[in-house]
């Protein structure tokens, strides 16, 4: 009988550190000591995601934005206070001083009309790209010719710079979301980006080049073009496209093109090679209440494991499983359990596993995995949404083969033996885990998925401005009631308990 796994409360999670640390106290297994580099895994149930970019370093031979400057009229206004505001609207003045840096802090658009016009129409047209123009001053941008020199000078850069930083990194940037979300493309050094466009005879078409180019970025810009053409009963799905562009714009420029896909919200797994679809499967995901949802980062499987075992972390053995103990002194031979000498616990490996019998190496900061299941019914289940995180894979046999590039034989071979045995993928590939309620299907076909993590609210939320580009509140019924700053509390990722 298997250990009642849904009846199991979460515990904290362990940093990855002290989780791998664990590893190297494990018992012989099988005749021999298997150093589980998968530690994290075994302990609980995702590589760190990409470093966040808030901070992009300059290209070679660049002005630093922290080096001396002229004592200039406009290097003044913009070291001379912590906020920068114009016409009553706040000015990034990190940005700011990056841009001119390069340029000896001196104004750069009293000679450039051409390319500002150029820059301003790409700001005005920002709805193309489900991006709200009020983000980037375009009221004020309409009006620009009332401010004085050096308002207008700050208002152009800091439209231009923002308007960037949003198709190059997302409107929502990472340090603005919450701890469930943190997708990310590599650095972007946006200064240089609006100085390439400077020099380019298309001005507008270097920075909306910016822009993801995915199927489904496009295929979202077409939908949002002919939703809006419409009668105008299609808030909803607006939102949703909105919202899904976003999402878009937080992934790497380019996606690799051999990949592992977990799209969440479908509730299913695809594997790319040349950015091909060639594998497809149903996956069991996080449950709805927010403690358990499956969080969206990138990692890498490194490895394989064949005939995982499960270490059960001390304090949620000392919470559920002693507990039991006390009350049947048989809760772990029925259970295949053995107690550890450091608190914890381990339900030895077998086909009645909690990881089933195949576990993918893919170590991250959330302790979130692909793996088997012993429980195959729960496939069948149109609602597959049931785990505490990690994510349970219909055919892990057949992704393991591709994975490994062996024929799926040679995988039976390995479980056979019963060992618990990792083995090195030939090259390892990335995985994604995202939440997408609106993409492009391996057909190429636009699907919408229910919201079901409550997540598209608070992102179509950030994506709005108010006066003086404060965030909106919104009530259920979408109507804003007042100007607030946004905040959603981060997720805490806890120890998956497999089901």
């Amino acid at each position: 009988m298997r250990l009642p796994w849904h009846t199991v409360e979460l515990g904290r999670q362990k940093s990855l550190t002290s989780a791998r640390a664990q590893v190297s106290r494990r018992t012989t297994i099988a005749g021999g000591t298997i150093a589980l580099a998968m530690a994290s895994m075994l302990a609980g149930c995702g590589a760190d995601p990409d470093p966040d970019p808030v901070g992009p370093a300059l290209k070679p031979g660049a002005v630093s934005a922290s080096a001396p400057h002229a004592n200039t009229e406009l290097g003044k206004r913009i070291d001379g206070a912590p906020d920068l505001v114009v016409a009553g609207e706040w000015l990034n003045v990190g940005l700011l001083r990056r841009f001119y840096a390069r340029h000896g802090f001196e104004p750069v658009w009293t000679t450039r009309q051409a390319q500002a016009d150029s820059l301003v129409d790409a700001v005005l047209r920002a709805g193309d790209q489900g991006l709200n123009p009020e983000l980037f001053h375009a009221d004020l941008l309409r009006r620009r010719s009332a401010l004085p020199p050096l308002d207008r000078e700050l208002l152009l850069s800091d439209a231009f710079l923002s308007y960037a930083d949003a198709l190059a990194r997302g409107a929502v940037p990472i340090e603005r979301r919450g701890d469930d979300e943190v997708l990310t493309p590599g650095p972007i050094d946006v200064p240089a980006a609006l100085d390439d466009a400077l020099g380019s005879p298309d001005p507008a078409a270097v920075i909306e080049a910016l822009a993801p180019t995915t199927p489904t970025y496009r295929a979202l810009r077409q939908a949002l073009q002919m939703y809006r053409s419409g009668n105008g009963a299609t808030t909803d799905r607006l939102r949703k496209i909105e919202v899904n562009l976003e999402r878009q714009r937080w992934l790497p420029r380019p996606l690799p093109a051999d990949r592992v896909w977990v799209n969440v919200a479908d509730e299913r797994l695809v594997l790319y090679r040349a950015d091909r679809p060639v594998f497809s499967t149903r996956v069991v995901v996080g449950e709805d209440v927010q403690i358990n949802q499956s969080p969206e980062f990138r990692a890498t499987i490194e490895a394989i494991f064949y005939n995982p075992p499960w270490v059960i972390p001390s304090d949620i053995v000392a919470k559920e499983i002693l507990p039991q103990v006390r009350r049947d002194p048989n809760y772990l031979a029925r259970n295949d359990m053995v107690m550890l000498t450091d608190g914890e616990a381990e339900q030895l490996p077998g086909p009645e596993a909690g990881l089933g019998l195949i576990m993918f190496d893919m170590p991250n900061r959330f302790d979130v995995y692909l793996h088997d299941t012993p429980d195959r019914y729960i496939f069948n289940h149109e609602n597959r949404r049931i785990s505490h995180g990690c994510i349970r894979v219909q055919d892990p046999r057949e992704l393991a083969a591709l994975l490994m590039r062996q024929p799926i034989d040679v995988i039976n071979q390995g479980i056979a033996t019963g060992r618990t045995t990792r083995h090195n993928l030939p090259v390892p590939v990335p995985v994604f885990v995202v939440y997408e309620t609106a993409f492009v299907d391996t057909d190429g076909a636009l699907q919408f998925r229910p919201d079901f993590y409550n997540r598209d609210a608070a992102i179509w939320q950030q994506l709005q401005r108010g006066p003086q580009g404060q965030v909106l509140t919104v009530q259920a019924d979408n109507r804003p009631i007042s100007p607030a700053p946004f905040s959603r509390p981060g997720t805490p990722t806890d120890h998956e308990l497999p089901g």
